[in-house]
């Protein structure tokens, strides 16, 4: 069964940082491209950072570049988000995605909050 999963989200303050994790299983996510989506409430999910499977192509949403930094560890088949000087309109729910070709998976998502 294919599942990706997140972790890491939670409540932090303005200028404060966190770390999304994502675990998949049930293929092999290693030869896939690997990317984080966002989606704050009445918006459009978008793009926040893409990963290649070597990881010699990264691109970053304008909103991401300098603060955020997506990372992957083919041998433990996790992806990395690391949120730094977060401000509140980077509250959203954050999804895990994996991409080959046409095949197409999510997570569930987890939840970034900033907020005093």
């Amino acid at each position: 069964q294919v599942q990706l999963v997140e972790s890491g989200g939670g409540l932090v303050q303005p200028g404060g940082s966190l770390r999304l994790s994502c675990a998949a299983s049930g293929f092999t996510s290693s030869t896939y491209a690997m990317s984080w989506y966002r989606q704050a409430p009445g918006k459009e999910r978008e793009l926040v950072a893409y990963i290649s499977i070597s990881s010699a192509i990264i691109n970053y949403a304008d909103s991401a570049k300098g603060r955020f930094t997506i990372s992957r560890d083919n041998a433990k088949n996790t992806v990395h988000l690391q949120m730094n000087s977060l401000k509140p309109e980077d509250t959203a729910v954050y999804y895990c995605n994996a991409r080959r070709n046409n095949l197409n998976y999510w997570g569930h998502g987890t939840q970034v909050t900033v907020s005093s």
